[in-house]
């Protein structure tokens, strides 16, 4: 069946663990605006954070925040958002300080922290070397205090530790049915390069809310099937779509459990342009 929709994630999948993007990728988007195969862009980070990079590559449509939001990138329309309520946003980081865990919060512009660390610091890294970057970065001294406080549209938040506890503390969330809540692992081969740091993290996000849910509510919105769809990623938010669409593509550098549901799997390196093999292999 002829694929109609390209969608793939963006660090360690286009961009790679330098922060740079492969000529092959470009050469590989151009080829799919030749072909009339749509682009969607299927990222963890916010609207704010990629908005340039997703100019930058012409692509058609963003599902941002892990699929808490969908954008028409060509009108800037807004086809679907979901936020996580104050009870929740209240539950989870009342617990993840009393586990003296660290968190994070996303909105559309803005991350909201007691004090860079993790995926937040890695985020002020990166926009420190992109000026194009808009994203904003609230610093408070009590993050409870600021959410009880504000009227705030959280539509994720990161809980993250150096220590190895944060499976057990999903454990403890996984009671609330309103949340859903990812592990993602960046120790080892996986270590976080761009701050030269070695941790765990939960990316938690409204229930029933993943790339791959937003997916099926783009496919929906464009009248095309999963088995019309590419799909391609690195990591474990990946997992879904990647698992799910007609083509599945983990690149060579992905977590093994990635690459374990993956109908191909790269050769080529992301540095070396992996999502350009996979779009010159399969359209």
């Amino acid at each position: 069946m002829k694929i109609k929709l390209v969608a793939s994630d963006l660090d360690g999948t286009i961009i790679d663990k330098n922060n740079n993007i492969s000529d092959n990728n470009f050469k590989a988007i151009n080829k799919l605006v030749k072909k009339n195969v749509k682009f969607a862009i299927c990222t963890g980070k916010s609207y704010a954070v990629s908005k340039s990079i997703c100019q930058k590559f012409d692509a058609n449509y963003g599902i941002f925040g892990n699929g808490t939001q969908i954008i028409d990138l060509k009108t800037g329309k807004e086809l679907y958002r979901k936020i996580l309520s104050k009870k929740d946003l209240l539950f989870i980081t009342t617990f993840a300080k009393r586990s003296n865990f660290h968190t994070h919060l996303y909105t559309e512009n803005d991350i909201i922290t007691e004090k860079l660390e993790y995926m937040d610091l890695r985020n002020y890294v990166l926009k420190s070397k992109n000026p194009n970057n808009t994203l904003n970065f609230i610093i408070v001294p009590d993050i409870i205090d600021y959410i009880e406080k504000n009227d705030i549209n959280v539509f994720s938040m990161v809980v993250s530790t150096e220590n190895t506890k944060l499976k057990s503390f999903k454990n403890i969330l996984s009671i609330n049915d309103d949340i859903i809540c990812t592990y993602i692992n960046k120790r080892g081969k996986y270590k976080d390069l761009i701050i030269d740091k070695s941790y765990e993290y939960l990316n938690i996000s409204p229930s029933n809310i993943n790339k791959n849910e937003a997916l099926k509510i783009l496919s929906k919105y464009l009248d095309i099937s999963s088995q019309e769809i590419m799909a391609i990623g690195d990591n474990i938010n990946d997992l879904e779509m990647v698992k799910n669409s007609g083509i599945g593509v983990a690149v060579l550098e992905a977590y093994d459990d990635l690459k374990n549901v993956a109908k191909y799997i790269t050769t080529t390196s992301v540095s070396n342009g992996a999502f350009a093999e996979a779009v010159n292999k399969f359209i």
